[in-house]
């Protein structure tokens, strides 16, 4: 039964290349309408190959793919017209002039003209200056920009950014990510696979996270920090140890920096051997220190954790 609540349903997707590469093993996703929807995982996990099969690009193997109910197979024209893609590699045609690229990609999904809505579209992207520029001018962050717009021109509902902030400036980041932002209040649906996890972190509702082909986790992002997070304690203390004693052995501590701070990693919501309850034993046992920190796990350290366990258990 379709999901009144989704936009996307991806179900026992799968590709297999001819060179007998299995690219997908089984995919089933569910993303939600209006979402920013964080897609992670290590160069040939399947990031890729997974947008280019649900934009129509690649063909599957098996498994099936819809948007808003119709099929990207029986249906591609009217799907398509409904999604924008932001790819890795810059393919723009070099000889034009940014606005009539931009409003020509427009057309082609055959929206009828808004001039209004491509200056608008150029402005948010700080492109408008540079409007009857031709794009082989441009460097390389304006011609991301550019193909940013080109995604967009179409008032796309369903928007995939590939690797989107790869190689480019802090200030075409900074742009692109309040443009997401504004696109997000208004309805689009938002797919983005990063390397920067921090940007995934800042951005993104839920997280899924894919390697060697398969979805290994799905989850709200808040819920998956407070499920796999975990927070470190750093006590630097006054005078250096040579061991633990063996008085603190319930708190499984750690020394570091030559002996000079005592490491406590607990979970959160851990009940039990507390933080108050270390520090009330230092202190019993006349252990001093000058200053204490505490660190949250953040989703990269989660995301590490969950690839590494998966190449330990293959």
């Amino acid at each position: 039964m379709w999901p009144m609540s989704s936009i996307l349903s991806v179900e026992r997707l799968t590709k297999t290349y001819r060179s007998g590469l299995q690219a997908l093993k089984g995919i089933d996703l569910e993303i939600r309408r209006g979402e920013i929807f964080a897609l992670l995982g290590p160069n040939g996990a399947g990031k890729t190959t997974l947008i280019s099969i649900i934009c129509g690009i690649v063909t599957p193997s098996a498994g099936s793919v819809r948007v808003d109910g119709q099929d990207i197979a029986r249906e591609y024209r009217a799907v398509r017209s409904r999604i924008g893609l932001v790819p890795q590699e810059l393919s723009v045609y070099s000889f034009e002039a940014v606005e009539a690229n931009v409003s020509f990609s427009r057309g082609l999904f055959g929206r009828a003209p808004d001039p209004a809505y491509i200056e608008k579209l150029l402005r948010d992207l700080s492109l408008w200056d540079r409007r009857a520029d031709r794009i082989m001018t441009l460097s390389g962050g304006m011609k991301r920009r550019v193909m940013i717009a080109k995604a967009l021109a179409h008032e796309p509902e369903l928007l995939f950014l590939d690797e989107p902030t790869a190689g480019v400036d802090v200030e075409l980041r900074r742009d692109m990510w309040a443009l997401v932002r504004s696109l997000r209040d208004r309805g689009v649906t938002i797919i983005l696979t990063t390397h920067y996890i921090n940007e995934a972190e800042e951005m993104a509702d839920r997280v899924g996270v894919i390697n060697k082909g398969e979805l290994i986790l799905v989850e709200d992002k808040f819920e998956l920090m407070k499920k796999l997070g975990r927070k470190q304690l750093s006590v630097h203390l006054l005078e250096p140890m040579h061991a633990v004693p063996a008085q603190l052995g319930a708190w499984n501590l750690s020394l570091h920096d030559g002996g000079r701070e005592l490491r406590f990693s607990f979970d959160a919501s851990a009940e039990g051997l507390d933080v108050p309850a270390l520090l009330k034993r230092l202190g019993e046992l006349g252990i001093a220190f000058y200053d204490l920190n505490t660190r949250q796990s953040s989703l990269e350290d989660i995301f590490v954790s969950l690839v590494s366990e998966r190449k330990a258990v293959s």
